[in-house]
């Protein structure tokens, strides 16, 4: 797969754009970790069959965060949120599965976010770069409605929709094969912020979420919407037309993980990181990910991941 942008000149580009603190994720700084059960319906062994969709209880670790590069960005500033659950599956390895508000990307390719990015810097000539790059990139335009709904200060992280970006091909056990987008939907429907979170603490969503998990625990439905005919796998800045959504399990998440990113732990989500019955599609953003994570840890911890990484 050809590239032409490196992960270093991505995080760099990153930086430039007011994210990529150091010692910290170069997107998605700000989070907690919280720990949860997930469990299968029938429906999902129907469909793939990778071990955590068998339908037997699995441990999840799951992490909410602000999309920022900022750590300390304040939790009412409008802006994509992020969902990341890593399942662990029977035999000890991972799974992990990563979404956002957002239901679309920026770009088709690396090239073209760096290049977004690169636009947006600060300056006083942003408002020159940025609309010379909407001139030459105009399906982003048409994205923009749907990029600003994703950036509405929810209610709290548990009342809101989170979206993954990339396609997958789930392989049944009769060998069938489809490509699927994912999606969680909170079990309390979906609460976009209201006059509660005006004036909020700068750590609202993480103290709101505490509190409700200290009432119980918060739920949300696992589903894949299947891909038509014509919907695009290798794109993630492309919408589906394909109305078919099956529900394939439920998260109980039940409260704070406190063994985690302790001392040299590190906890990487990483959407390449499948297990058997399931498969990547060759969008080649989702691939650039994991080259990109690789390099953020090595840089907010000067660690390799080496083999803990997955093969792109």
């Amino acid at each position: 797969m050809a590239r032409s942008v490196t992960p270093e000149e991505a995080i760099e580009a990153i930086r430039g754009s007011g994210g990529a603190r150091p010692g910290c994720r170069a997107l998605h700084a700000k989070g907690a970790l919280y720990r949860g059960t997930f469990a299968a319906t029938p429906e999902a062994a129907r469909l793939s069959r990778a071990r955590h969709l068998d339908g037997s209880p699995v441990p999840a670790l799951i992490r909410f965060s602000n999309g920022s590069g900022n750590p300390a960005q304040r939790d009412g500033v409008p802006g994509v949120r992020g969902m990341a659950v890593k399942f662990t599956l029977p035999h000890g390895s991972t799974t992990d599965v990563s979404a956002q508000t957002a239901r679309l990307f920026v770009s088709s390719t690396p090239d073209g976010f760096v290049d977004l990015l690169k636009a947006m810097r600060p300056g006083l000539t942003a408002p020159l770069r940025v609309g010379k790059y909407f001139l030459t990139h105009p399906r982003l335009l048409r994205a923009l409605p749907v990029l600003r709904e994703a950036g509405k200060v929810p209610e709290s992280y548990a009342t809101i929709d989170y979206h993954g970006l990339h396609a997958f091909r789930w392989i049944g056990a009769d060998g069938g094969a489809r490509f699927v987008r994912y999606h969680w939907i909170p079990a309390t429907g979906e609460r976009i912020s209201g006059p509660a979170t005006r004036g909020a603490g700068p750590d609202f969503l993480t103290e709101e979420l505490d509190a409700r998990l200290a009432n119980g625990p918060v739920w949300f439905d696992f589903r894949v919407q299947i891909a038509g005919p014509d919907d695009s796998t290798v794109d993630p800045s492309a919408p589906w037309d394909s109305t078919q959504v099956v529900t394939v399990g439920t998260l109980e998440i039940t409260g704070r993980d406190t063994e985690r990113e302790r001392g040299g732990d590190i906890v990487v989500f990483d959407p390449m990181r499948v297990t058997d019955g399931i498969e990547p599609s060759d969008d080649p953003v989702l691939h650039f990910r994991t080259l990109a994570y690789s390099a953020s840890v090595k840089l907010r911890s000067g660690v390799d991941r080496g083999a803990e990484a997955p093969p792109v």
